[in-house]
């Protein structure tokens, strides 16, 4: 498919993290879903691969 096809399509949005950008889109009538998601362990490394350990050593 080339870029110009592409573009003649109808947009297949999803949405994932901040709930503002589907909010807007929502607003302007955009075929959209929200995925609630949040960074493992908040983002934060460290814990990340601590809770990592955790879940590797059943």
């Amino acid at each position: 498919m080339s870029v110009n096809e592409l573009f003649k399509e109808d947009l297949k949005i999803i949405n994932i993290g901040l709930e503002s950008f589907y909010t807007e889109l929502k607003a302007q009538d955009i075929p959209s879903i929200h995925v609630q998601w949040k960074p493992f362990a908040g983002g934060n490394r460290k814990m990340a691969s601590l809770l990592g350990k955790l879940k590797s050593s059943k």
